[in-house]
């Protein structure tokens, strides 16, 4: 037999050993540990209905117009009425003259930032050593993550670097201020002449009436609108989730002219029949964006084929919900809090009790838990708040007398789920 085949079965039965040790070793302490225990903890649990369904908004289009747009509102921000959204460049030159044009009024507010700051000493000494010290501010600001200031900290670095240059180019601080001020003339000429060319290869897009902007066109603002919801069907819902209305990429955006949004769904009559018009139910969203709200119910219509038809409305959150439309939800019609156990760990004891009046004893069915004090086994009392498949959510049930209260349940106590003979002190060695 060659040697390295003996060498291979040698190994393999060493492999095999550790094993069964392995095995034999966890078998033996799971047989000891007769009490095994879990640790409570608070849980918040909900009584909710996942819903899918479309958010509705009142909406009106911004049709392109041909050329390259610009668009300067950012998502979900407020646009008055009479207010620029885009700018219409007839060419590429039109595009290139609004981006120096924007340089030179940046530029040109760094200058007057910079001979607004003039007052100070204008030494090329002090000034290196003041742009040193802005430098190191705003490398700090930047590691720290603190960002409060980058604007501020940003036009003070850049005003002092212009006072040095002018500095060194004039030699004294009156000299850098009217250096100053002749760069910011000039600015201002080109700025103005820029203007002038810029007006005649620029059309400008105006809002017709204000509202929140966005960007998105998906196709739903005519296939669902809030002056459908007053009779829409959950069949309706249906299709318009089968629907897939393609994107105007020619669109310049839209506006949304109502502050008013709604959310409609269709729900089982079971989980319709939970919600109650003109009352709120908190919604909660959790995929495209994070965030609870309150909704208002506007309507539940009539039960279809063991559906209904479920309108929900507010005013909240409008500029935070601008780029969704079909979103699964939760609505949440309670919220519980209290401490999650394994169901295994509950029991009913029979305890002895007398009536304070009379001094009549009885035997009352008393639900609680054990929990391992020290090496004791401590008998709880609680009440059950809420029951799933796999646990339970209780509170500690309150009393009257101190000792009693000290010995309450509390999140971060041992609690025994173990099903052998169990009594309040029993050691647990």
């Amino acid at each position: 037999m060659k040697q390295g085949s003996i060498n291979s079965r040698i190994i393999m039965l060493v492999i095999l050993a550790a094993v069964l040790i392995s095995i034999g070793v966890s078998a033996f302490s799971s047989l000891r540990e007769l009490y095994p225990t879990v640790l409570a903890y608070t849980y918040t649990a909900d009584d909710s209905v996942e819903a899918t369904g479309f958010l509705v908004r009142q909406e009106s289009v911004l049709p392109g117009q041909g050329g390259t747009v610009e668009v300067l509102p950012q998502e979900g921000e407020k646009v008055s009425r009479g207010e620029t959204v885009a700018l219409l460049y007839q060419s590429d030159a039109g595009l290139t003259q609004r981006e120096t044009l924007q340089q030179l009024m940046l530029e040109r507010e760094q200058l007057e930032y910079a001979l607004a700051q003039s007052d100070g000493g204008g030494d090329s000494a002090q000034l290196s050593s003041r742009v040193a010290d802005a430098i190191a501010s705003l490398r700090g600001a930047a590691a720290t993550g603190d960002l409060t200031g980058l604007e501020s900290q940003t036009m003070e670095l850049k005003s002092l670097i212009y006072k040095r240059g002018y500095t060194y180019d004039g030699g004294e601080e009156e000299d850098s201020s009217a250096a100053l001020q002749t760069s910011l003339d000039d600015v201002n000429a080109q700025i103005s002449a820029l203007t002038a060319q810029a007006a005649q290869s620029t059309n400008r897009v105006t809002a017709a009436q204000s509202g929140i902007f966005s960007g998105l066109v998906d196709g739903y603002e005519s296939l669902i609108t809030p002056e459908m919801l007053d009779a829409i069907t959950p069949s309706q819902l249906k299709d318009l989730a089968n629907q897939k209305p393609a994107e105007d990429t020619s669109a310049i955006g839209k506006l949304i002219t109502n502050s008013t949004w709604y959310f409609a769904c269709a729900l089982s009559e079971e989980e319709a029949a939970r919600l109650v018009e003109g009352r709120t139910v908190t919604v909660r969203f959790s995929r495209d964006w994070s965030g609870e709200v309150d909704m208002k119910v506007e309507r539940l219509g009539d039960p279809a084929d063991g559906q209904v038809a479920v309108v929900l409305s507010t005013d909240k959150f409008l500029s935070d919900t601008t780029l969704l439309r079909r979103q699964t939800v939760d609505l949440v019609f309670e919220t519980v809090s209290g401490i999650r156990l394994p169901k295994e760990a509950l029991r009913v004891e029979q305890q002895t009790v007398t009536d304070s009046e009379t001094g009549e004893q009885s035997q009352v069915s008393v639900t609680g838990v054990y929990a391992l004090v020290g090496q004791q086994a401590e008998f709880k009392p609680v009440s059950i708040l809420a029951e799933e498949d796999n646990y339970i959510l209780v509170t500690p049930v309150a009393s009257a007398s101190d000792a009693q209260a000290k010995k309450a349940l509390r999140a971060g106590d041992k609690i025994i789920i173990s099903s052998g003979e169990l009594y309040d002190g029993k050691v647990i060695s």
